[in-house]
């Protein structure tokens, strides 16, 4: 359990962030970028949230909030080869089936489209359109964790960040009276 009695400690003063399982990275660190932009992410959600309240869809981004609390604590809990006196936690193939299942049941009812769409629409969808693109960051900047050397992530965790972003597209169009609300990419509309 997470216990905050004092909210400021001092300890990054130094421009270091400390990592779950012990040890610091510096603030821009690739891992600390990646962490701190899922966070933002949630931020993001939370503002979608001011919009969505008592629609079945809250319930949905609910519990996505809390997983991306997990997917930070799994990003911040490096492998180190030495035993934890815990559990770590992880995100989890059930967590990404999840939303495949809700991804599935959003756009079960939307029409196929025929244009790319453009954030807008609804305040809600143009707010999952933004919370979607700081969610593709954050599977770039893991991704890229996941090219150096020295470095794990879990699969499960690429995965449900590629899914998250997913959901959230399909999410705004739900949100967007199932469609009929979003606003269309005209290509050269404006030449």
């Amino acid at each position: 359990m997470v216990v905050l009695n004092r909210i400021y400690t001092r300890t990054g003063d130094k421009g270091t962030t400390a990592l779950a399982a012990g040890g610091r990275r510096p603030k821009h660190d690739l891992r600390i970028e990646a962490f701190g932009t899922v966070d933002e992410t949630n931020a993001c959600i939370g503002l979608v949230r001011l919009h969505t309240a008592g629609q079945p869809i809250d319930a949905m981004l609910s519990r996505i909030q809390n997983d991306l609390f997990d997917l930070g604590a799994d990003l911040a809990t490096v492998e180190t080869g030495k035993p934890l006196p815990y559990d770590p936690l992880r995100i989890t193939q059930a967590q990404v089936d999840r939303l495949e299942k809700e991804i599935d049941a959003l756009n079960a009812d939307l029409a196929p489209l025929r244009s790319f769409v453009l954030p807008g629409g609804t305040p809600a969808a143009a707010a999952l359109h933004l919370a979607r693109t700081v969610c593709r960051r954050a599977e770039r900047n893991v991704v890229e964790l996941t090219q150096k050397p020295n470095e794990t992530v879990s699969e499960e965790v690429v995965k449900y960040l590629n899914r998250l972003s997913d959901f959230l597209f399909v999410a705004s169009r739900h949100i967007n009276d199932r469609g009929a609300l979003d606003v269309l990419w005209v290509p050269g509309q404006n030449r």
